[in-house]
């Protein structure tokens, strides 16, 4: 059994089988992703200049200690493909440190796009009540969040790290955000839960999605796979569109466009042209027999 248990699994094309362990942790990475989540807003202490100095040293601080800890774990996926020893060699940890300290140089402007986010769902919520509020308790913006690092790693060309970054944001929120998706400004994805945006979705800015929404792509026969998988297969929302509850778009002909309301519970695989509202048919009311005394019923309707 153990024998069997140790057999290794078939390698992907250009990894080297004997390398299958060097896969950074699921735990390695969740610390990194609430590092780099506190880095994004760190709860500072504002006031007297002395305190105000303690919090920009606490920041220095952790931007060293994400730039050791991320350099570690791309160096682990780079080593997937490196062909000099097992594990990282120093031509891996060079480029790691490299990629590291780029991606840290991208924190002002992920910060800036994330503000943006915050208002979106400041002014998109009336429960609402502060940006704090909505940095410490809203599932929608903490995917969103780490959905915005994990892209911008995911464009800086590394493995495994972003795609375990999202998937460490699904497991909190039940949101699951693909890195390769494209978000434009000031998303709002509101309460959250059951939503899913596929790898090749594009949004544009100012749009608003609320729970179960699925941007997902059609299901193809299993020998069609390997031909779609780096090709447009997710639906593209334009600009100020607002998207309510379980409404399902697949496929890349599922072009959303601009201003357009897509109701709750719809299903779309066709364009929709801009200034549309799209809804389901009216539904029956429903009627509910109610017994009040021997021999008569009462008519309730809700």
């Amino acid at each position: 059994m153990a024998e069997a248990l140790l057999a290794p699994v078939p390698a992907d094309q250009g990894d080297r089988e004997e390398d299958r362990s060097w896969i950074p942790s699921h735990g390695a990475i969740a610390r990194l992703t609430e590092a780099i989540r506190a880095l994004l807003f760190p709860a500072g202490p504002r006031g007297p200049k002395e305190l105000a100095e303690e919090a920009r040293k606490a920041v220095s601080r952790r931007l060293s200690e994400i730039r050791e800890d991320l350099a570690r774990q791309i160096a682990l996926t780079i080593s997937h493909r490196c062909e000099a020893t097992p594990g990282p060699c120093p031509s891996c940890r060079e480029q790691a440190r490299e990629k590291a300290v780029a991606f840290l140089r991208l924190l002002p402007d992920l910060r800036e796009a994330l503000v943006q986010d915050l208002d979106a769902a400041l002014y998109g919520d009336p429960a609402a009540k502060s940006r704090q509020e909505i940095v410490a308790c809203y599932p929608g913006f903490l995917a969103i969040t780490v959905y915005r690092a994990a892209h911008a790693l995911h464009l800086m060309g590394i493995r495994l790290i972003p795609r375990m970054m999202t998937e460490y944001a699904h497991s909190l929120t039940g949101i699951d955000i693909h890195p390769g998706a494209r978000i434009g400004e000031s998303f709002f994805i509101d309460h959250g839960t059951g939503v899913v945006i596929g790898e090749t979705t594009r949004i544009g800015d100012r749009v608003r999605i609320y729970q179960g929404v699925t941007l997902g792509a059609l299901s193809l026969p299993s020998h069609q796979i390997d031909r779609f998988r780096d090709r447009r297969r997710h639906p593209t929302i334009e600009n100020d569109v607002v998207i309510y509850a379980n409404a399902t778009l697949l496929g890349k002909n599922a072009v959303v466009g601009d201003r357009s309301v897509i109701g709750a519970s719809v299903w779309i695989t066709e364009p929709v042209p801009p200034d549309t509202k799209v809804l389901l048919k009216q539904p029956e009311s429903i009627r509910i027999a109610r017994r009040v005394s021997r021999g008569s019923r009462e008519e309730v309707r809700p």
